[in-house]
């Protein structure tokens, strides 16, 4: 690889490290202590662990592609909803995404999973382990009518609630991104206490997964914190915006074709951590 090359002589710069391929090149995390370097959509995580592939409770999905590493506390939050669903009777949880072995950038799929904070629990579950050559080509299954819109109550029922419940309940949980749609489902049946609603954030698309993302870590000055969650429980006129004409613009213009953007340039810290050997 040329980077390390690069890096010995003095001649990288700060963009290259934004390029995926140079990320997704690196099957091992780097050595020494944990240290998560700037923001989810903009960052890498130096000393991450990986989540094994299976454990109590949880499967960890395309294992191959080598996206299910993190801090310390990302595979810990993971492994606790793998015991909980267990415990619970509620089979095998779905993991998907989490982060490179070194963060930074993917090549495909998300533009946020950088820093080792991030995990995409599906909603759907299975009953007993997967077989490798599903694990490896999984069927997600969407907790909304075809029309997009529709939350159907034929998958999305108490079960899948107490999931967003238990996940966004943990202390160390920053945010949970899922449907607009969802979210007001989720408004709409929760009783008793609240307090958790707070921390799901609707979002684009999570219609058959959550994206948990956790705060950043005691100790980690070089990790960058997401914006602060506004008070209440998101299910007013801020969750109303996601089903207004305003928000079909803003969604035809976030997706419409256009050009790859440059790559966005990463903290010089991750030019360190992505060339340790």
């Amino acid at each position: 690889m040329l980077l390390p090359l690069l890096l010995a002589i003095g001649l990288a710069t700060p963009a290259l490290a934004a390029e995926p391929d140079d990320w997704v090149r690196v099957t091992k995390p780097s050595p020494g202590p944990v240290r998560v370097v700037g923001k989810t959509a903009q960052g890498c995580i130096g000393g991450a662990v990986g989540l094994p592939v299976e454990g109590v409770g949880y499967q960890a999905l395309r294992p191959t592609r080598l996206r299910h590493f993190g801090h310390p506390d990302t595979v810990r939050f993971v492994e606790a909803l793998g015991r909980w669903s267990a415990k619970a009777g509620h089979g095998v949880l779905l993991i998907g995404d989490m982060g490179q072995p070194r963060g930074g950038p993917m090549p495909s799929g998300h533009a946020s999973h950088q820093s080792g904070l991030d995990a995409d629990i599906w909603f759907r579950r299975a009953p007993r382990p997967l077989a490798a050559a599903e694990l490896a080509q999984p069927l997600a299954i969407d907790m909304l009518k075809p029309d997009g819109k529709t939350v159907d109550p034929a998958r999305f029922g108490p079960v899948e609630m107490e999931m967003l419940r238990q996940a966004a309940s943990r202390p160390e949980v920053e945010r949970i991104l899922i449907n607009p749609a969802l979210k007001r489902a989720v408004c709409e049946r929760a009783t008793g206490d609240r307090a958790w609603l707070r921390r799901l954030r609707p979002w684009w698309g999570h219609s058959a997964h959550f994206h948990a993302r956790l705060s950043c870590p005691a100790g980690q000055s070089d990790c960058e914190p997401g914006p602060a969650i506004p008070a209440g429980d998101g299910c007013g006129t801020d969750l109303m915006w996601w089903f207004s004409a305003d928000a079909v613009k803003a969604a035809l213009e976030r997706f419409k074709p256009r050009d790859p953007a440059p790559p966005k340039i990463l903290p010089a810290a991750c030019m360190e951590i992505l060339a340790a050997r």
